[in-house]
């Protein structure tokens, strides 16, 4: 019983982030019903960041006051809300409702998850709880776009069955989380808001998730009406899978890299990839956009997530909880006001231009980032020159 504690913590976290991007596919059918354009879709997916930071920001000794489990548990009831909720009332008013409820939902899981799961192994090495982690998280956040996708395929529909099936699946998470064990103690005084920071020589680090992060926002929330445009619309949801999942099979090679090296090929690759998927989507080339995809989430959620965060950690000091906040804080931006103004730019100039907009701003934010990190290793390499005994 004890040994299927892990899974039962996987599978819940896996049904937390899938509800997620469970509707992204329903993103152009949802505008069209409203009457609304692109712009006003990116603020209702962007309203998952402002649940998000002030948890992430406010409230990270919340677990230390009240347990692990409680978090899990109510992530899951704010994530069967928030899909029932798009059931009754589908709408872009009510997207941004739910997305914000999933924000939350989503913040107080990553705040306790890998703790959680380090735990329930019961092992010393931290390095199987945090792959458990971080592959039942990344195939969460694609897996419910593709199904849903798959779905609409079929039959489209603004309330298709993989929202019911969703459900049913975070019903039964529920029932399995509310037998694990919570052993870890409690302290009512434990600190509660702290406050981000950026130590020297992060700064670049924090610029490449922004990007990252920015692209393949742009992938979930705008991707979806330029492939409408070429009545690509129902595989909007694999081109989420591609971009939120794929990366996970990338973090291997990832891991053997130095934090700055994982984050320079990450960069290199991202430009790229992003072309790839403007010109698929705008020519109605699914296979260059899947393709795309595939090598985008490689670079978002390989080279640069796990090359950031440890670079992030390695000179972090004393502080990592706050400067890992701060380099969250500067990925989450990425994931919403870019978006939001490519957005504003689509009803205003059109899809071919703003994606273009869109792509040269990666290139520059790109060739500037290089260029910090680059610096950053110089000085570096000066520090430990003058730290060496004179002969």
């Amino acid at each position: 019983m004890r040994r299927s504690q892990p899974i039962r913590l996987a599978f819940a976290l896996c049904v937390i982030t899938t509800a997620v991007n469970l509707q992204a596919p329903l993103y152009d059918a949802l505008a069209a019903r409203s009457g609304a354009g692109v712009g006003a879709t990116t603020v209702a997916f962007a309203c998952y960041v402002v649940g998000i930071l002030p948890v992430l920001l406010g409230f990270n000794g919340l677990a230390e006051r009240v347990g692990r489990k409680p978090l899990i548990v109510t992530a899951l009831m704010l994530c069967l809300a928030a899909t029932a909720l798009t059931l009754a009332m589908p709408g872009l008013v009510t997207l941004g409702i739910a997305r914000f409820m999933m924000g939350i939902g989503t913040a107080l899981t990553s705040a306790v998850a890998p703790a959680y799961m380090a735990v329930l192994f019961e092992t010393g090495d931290s390095r199987a709880p945090a792959n458990w982690v971080t592959a039942s998280t990344a195939l969460g956040f694609g897996f419910g776009a593709a199904v849903t996708s798959w779905f609409v395929l079929h039959t489209p529909s603004l309330t298709p069955p993989s929202l019911w099936l969703y459900l049913g699946a975070a019903a039964l998470a529920l029932l399995l989380v509310l037998t694990l064990r919570d052993d870890s103690p409690r302290r009512a005084e434990a600190e509660m808001l702290r406050l981000p920071t950026y130590p020297p020589g992060t700064l670049g680090y924090g610029l490449a998730i922004l990007l990252a992060w920015a692209t393949v926002g742009l992938v979930i929330a705008i991707l979806p009406s330029t492939l409408a445009q070429q009545g690509l619309s129902g595989w909007a949801g694999f081109a989420t899978f591609g971009v939120c999942s794929c990366g996970v099979l990338f973090q291997p090679w990832a891991r053997k890299l130095a934090p700055q090296t994982a984050t320079q090929v990450g960069l290199i690759i991202l430009p790229l990839a992003y072309a790839l998927i403007a010109r698929g989507a705008l020519q109605g080339d699914l296979v260059a956009v899947l393709l795309g995809t595939v090598a985008a989430s490689s670079a978002c959620y390989g080279f640069l997530y796990l090359g950031g965060l440890s670079g992030v950690l390695d000179l972090a000091g004393e502080h990592p909880a706050r400067a890992s906040a701060g380099y969250f804080l500067m990925a989450y931006l990425g994931f919403s006001l870019p978006v939001i103004t490519t957005g504003i730019l689509i009803d205003a100039v059109g899809h071919t231009a703003a994606l273009g907009i869109f792509g040269l701003a990666l290139l520059g934010g790109v060739i500037v980032t290089l260029g910090i990190l680059q610096r950053g290793r110089i000085f570096r390499h000066r520090a430990f020159l003058q730290r060496m005994p004179s002969k």
